[in-house]
């Protein structure tokens, strides 16, 4: 039954997304409502989590920015749907690179990159980061317990030539890679929630105590990868640029968590300023910080 359901939804959404992406926009203006007061997806989690993030608004501000969420999500599954149809030129000029000279730079030096990401504006379409990168792109990820759907999103994620590795598999696909002599940008998703048993590195963020993984900040060190950060800025609706920055040139010259709190201060600033393009419905807060032994 499950099966069937997820063949159901491919072909569904393979028919819906051979609209215009006009359209589908429209579409996503009937389907956040629905979302937000019908299903309420994640209502709960997604209100709990923004009086938690911004004790300082009230509740009426807060309340637009839930809207603002939702519409935007909603947006988003239909432009990670519509990477299916759309050709190398037309995901460029909807997901463009205006500025490439910082990791242009490193790839004249003959260094790999570790640039650090997050679940901000539409991420999915990093898919298509090969298209602007002289550097190979790696895209880390964790594997969806529905194998199904995991390999449909594998399908669009490697459309445009982006390598897809688990986590797992990241230090050994850097081997390969640099036995090849293949120059990488291996990107993290690193707002992610570490389980409890991790060795994360804690820090006040949003208001609240967070819990980062250490993995990236590890590769940077342990291949000396400078790090960027890549913000995504949403101009119009369907279109973004992405924006790069430096967080470390010389990984193993830093103190300790040096780096992941650089980039979690720098996600904070991004998040603050625009708090609608996050992803409010992540149970993001589910683990406590560890009391000290």
């Amino acid at each position: 039954m499950k099966r069937a359901g997820y063949y159901i939804f491919v072909a569904m959404s393979y028919t819906i997304t051979l609209l215009p992406m006009w359209a589908l926009h429209l579409l996503s203006d009937l389907l956040w409502p629905f979302f937000y007061h019908v299903v309420r997806y994640r209502r709960r989690v997604v209100e709990t989590n923004l009086r938690n993030a911004f004790p300082e608004k009230s509740p009426e501000e807060r309340k637009k920015i839930t809207k603002r969420f939702y519409r935007h999500l909603t947006d988003m599954i239909v432009e990670t749907l519509k990477a299916m149809h759309m050709s190398a030129e037309q995901i460029k000029k909807r997901f463009s690179v205006t500025d490439t000279s910082l990791a242009d730079r490193f790839y004249s030096e003959g260094r790999d990159l570790v640039a650090l990401c997050s679940h901000y504006n539409n991420w999915e379409w990093y898919s298509s980061m090969q298209l602007s990168s002289k550097h190979r792109a790696v895209a880390i990820y964790k594997p969806l317990k529905n194998k199904d759907f995991d390999r449909f999103l594998y399908k669009i994620r490697t459309r445009f030539g982006v390598w897809v590795t688990p986590m797992n598999h990241i230090v050994r696909d850097l081997v390969k890679c640099r036995s090849e002599k293949i120059l990488t940008m291996s990107g993290f998703i690193a707002d992610q929630t570490p389980p409890p048993d991790d060795n994360a590195f804690w820090t006040t963020f949003l208001n609240q105590d967070t819990g980062f993984y250490r993995g990236a900040e590890k590769v940077a060190i342990k291949y000396d990868m400078p790090v960027i950060f890549i913000n995504i800025v949403k101009r119009k609706r369907g279109f973004y640029e992405l924006e790069y920055s430096l967080i470390s040139e010389h990984p193993r010259e830093e103190e300790p968590n040096a780096i992941i709190a650089r980039y979690a201060a720098r996600l904070e600033e991004v998040i603050r300023a625009k708090p609608e393009y996050w992803l409010w419905s992540h149970r993001r807060w589910k683990h406590k910080r560890p009391e000290k032994k």
